[in-house]
């Protein structure tokens, strides 16, 4: 459990946070407190509930937005850092980048509001960060691997993507796939 994905954002009172819990055995919520939001699976099937209503998570790339977590330390620096992918001239062609919480940027993903997310790191598979969001956008149909395109479990960082076209677009962009 994460009692408050977002800290910094919450401490400069920007609303961009999200509480978040992951099982084990796949099942995880990620509630935003201020849009009233939970977004919730059961490890097979993705759903966000607003106002009492439960509605099905669709992952779609329409809005070309894509959250960059650029919060340090980069463990994968200088192979890779999230914020060179900004550089490469091909991004900003096809997307906008964005910032918030990584739950809430994980859940988005797996909602349609966002194309994709990406960060640097390790072995995000089991971070408390992570696993609620990651479990959310699996369940939804998303393409979730490394940012070097193997299983996040291999401890190379993580992208998000709603679709196989963003993800294989995105991959086409890291240090060395190009």
């Amino acid at each position: 459990m994460d009692p408050l994905c977002g800290t910094l954002n919450y401490a400069a009172g920007t609303m961009l946070v999200a509480v978040n819990v992951a099982l084990r055995d796949g099942a995880a919520a990620v509630a935003d407190p201020f849009s009233g939001d939970i977004f919730f699976t059961d490890g097979e099937t993705a759903w966000v509930r607003h106002g009492g209503t439960d509605a099905l998570l669709k992952p779609s790339p329409v809005t070309r937005l894509v959250d960059v977590n650029l919060d340090p330390p980069f463990p994968g620096a200088p192979a890779f850092r999230a914020v060179d992918l900004l550089a490469h001239p091909g991004f900003v062609a096809h997307f906008r980048p964005r910032v918030v919480s990584t739950s809430l940027a994980l859940a988005w993903v797996a909602a349609g509001k966002r194309a994709a997310y990406v960060t640097d790191g390790g072995d995000l598979s089991r971070s408390v960060h992570f696993a609620a969001g990651i479990a959310l956008c699996r369940a939804a149909g998303c393409v979730v691997t490394g940012i070097d395109g193997a299983p996040i479990e291999a401890g190379r960082g993580l992208v998000a993507a709603a679709d196989d076209g963003t993800h294989g677009l995105l991959m086409s962009m890291m240090p060395g796939r190009n």
